[in-house]
């Protein structure tokens, strides 16, 4: 099951530094190509809490290997596409494999294995799940520059054909999970998920750059998103079948544990694209030393995930969870804690931190949340518990970037109040810079104007990096505020035996 998950959770992120040469490839703009991505998240989050009504009319084993298939053919095509709008439509194919095979994985690894073993089952699917962003980027770049851009899809043929083969061999049905033929079809309920769910993703992706609620086009997006999503919550709650089962967010342990997914979402992707930024655009690192810096965060997690497993039995949720939490919190006070004057051992130390503290989150949450669900809602509980985590993401970058560019444009003009010749401390910063520049050769007026160039170059590098603190600390005390929803969590007493079956 992991081989599936693997190509979808690289391919969340692995196309992203390949779009440069995307766009030159076929001459179109950046917000044309932009749609790669974006196209694939769309049929991602839509097909998510789908799995489970087309398990029940195809049977499990068939929706993955059918997921398994499309994912692996869509990728050949995509890196055979000739114009955009080919490679937009097969990465829309894509992402409907995708969006199946992380839920369905989940779903069968948490009922394949015991009880005491289901700890260590989540520690190797969640190693997969949080590697996957974090080395998306780095391969996706190497790929594209020591070959082409054509080779990041081209790289899923060979793991694809052992997924079907191995899941083909090793993987069979529950009973309850055969498949049972076309019945009653919600179309309204899927059409409002995908309706709300596409306009939710599109205004994530695009609101930034078209100024959010000062276009016209996002409002109409945000209206859209809202209104076919509350329809669609009212609906699936009242169709006797309908193709999201809403109902299990009654279980309050299940609610608190895919909320806390959610937030952990927004944190880890917020904090994913924060740094390398930092290290880019103030501390002046290339794109291959700044994927290489989130190394260590990606490596504590591999080498954790699994012993972070072994512990869940002894150490309990109410242990590991917290713990994971404050680690994950410290870790982005310490960058909070960053300056220009930054070293290597600044910027690793809160990797590694971060790495032990969400290999213990991870785990925690992704086994206690789904201890209490019935076997026969297993599948619809993946699907809710991976599309929440997959909007937190998505809602965690756009959030971190609007959160930067409010904060950078507050600082800057305060700190511009300060470039005043009534300020006697300018003044002489001002008149030290001319004097070191007349210094050199450059004549006086010249040497002003460049003082004052270099002044405005310190207070802006100044002002984003009070901004990224700012940021780094919200999302510091975001993780610490889920604290509180650990003791809604309740941990499984039984591996889903007849007693849940009935149910």
């Amino acid at each position: 099951m992991l081989f599936g998950s693997v190509m979808a959770a690289v391919d969340s992120s692995v196309v992203n530094v390949a779009l440069p040469h995307i766009q030159t490839a076929y001459g179109v703009t950046t917000q044309q190509v932009t749609w790669v991505t974006t196209s694939y998240l769309i049929a991602v989050v839509i097909i998510m809490p789908l799995t489970a009504w087309v398990g029940t009319v195809i049977g499990r084993k068939r929706m993955y290997l059918l997921a398994v298939t499309i994912f692996t053919l869509s990728s050949v095509a995509c890196g055979l596409s000739l114009t955009l709008t080919q490679l937009i439509v097969f990465r829309v194919l894509q992402g409907l494999g995708a969006g199946a095979l992380q839920p369905v994985s989940q779903a069968v690894m948490r009922e394949t294995y015991p009880i005491e073993e289901q700890g260590v089952a989540m520690g190797f699917y969640g190693m997969v799940v949080l590697l996957g962003p974090a080395v998306g980027p780095t391969l996706g770049g190497w790929l594209t520059d020591s070959l082409s851009w054509r080779w990041i899809f081209f790289v899923n043929i060979p793991v694809g054909v052992a997924a079907m083969i191995m899941a083909g061999r090793y993987i069979a049905d529950p009973a309850y999970m055969r498949a049972r033929g076309l019945q009653r079809v919600d179309a309204i309920g899927i059409g409002l998920l995908a309706v709300g769910l596409a306009s939710l993703q599109m205004l994530i992706q695009d609101g930034e750059a078209a100024g959010w609620f000062a276009s016209s086009h996002m409002i109409t997006l945000a209206i859209i998103a809202a209104t076919a999503l509350v329809v669609f919550v009212v609906w699936e709650l009242r169709t006797p079948a309908p193709a999201v089962d809403l109902r299990i967010l009654k279980n309050l342990s299940f609610a608190a544990g895919t909320a806390i997914g959610g937030i952990l979402g927004l944190t880890l992707f917020g904090s994913l694209i924060l740094l390398p930024f930092f290290l880019q655009n103030l501390l002046h690192y290339n794109a291959t030393q700044s994927g290489l810096t989130l190394i260590p965060r990606s490596l504590t997690m591999v080498l954790l995930m699994p012993v972070a497993g072994m512990l869940y039995n002894r150490l309990g949720v109410y242990v590991m969870l917290p713990f994971g939490l404050i680690l994950g919190s410290s870790a982005a006070f310490l960058m909070a804690r960053l300056t220009l004057e930054s070293g290597s051992l600044q910027i690793l130390v809160p990797q590694v931190v971060q790495g032990i503290g969400f290999s213990f989150v991870f785990v925690a949450l992704s086994t206690t949340a789904l201890s209490t669900i019935p076997r026969v809602k297993m599948q619809y509980a993946t699907g809710l518990y991976n599309l929440i985590r997959q909007l937190g993401g998505s809602l965690g970058t756009a959030i971190v970037v609007a959160l930067m560019d409010h904060r950078l444009t507050e600082v800057s003009a305060r700190l511009a109040a300060y470039a005043s010749i009534y300020n006697p401390t300018f003044v002489q910063r001002w008149q030290a810079l001319r004097a070191a520049l007349i210094a050199k050769g450059v004549d006086a007026s010249t040497a002003g104007q460049q003082a004052l160039a270099l002044l405005n170059d310190v207070m802006h590098r100044q002002a984003s990096v009070i901004a990224f603190n700012y940021v780094f600390a919200l999302i510091g005390i975001l993780s610490l505020a889920c604290l509180p929803l650990v003791l809604l969590l309740r941990r499984g007493q039984r591996d889903g035996g007849e007693d849940l079956l009935s149910t």
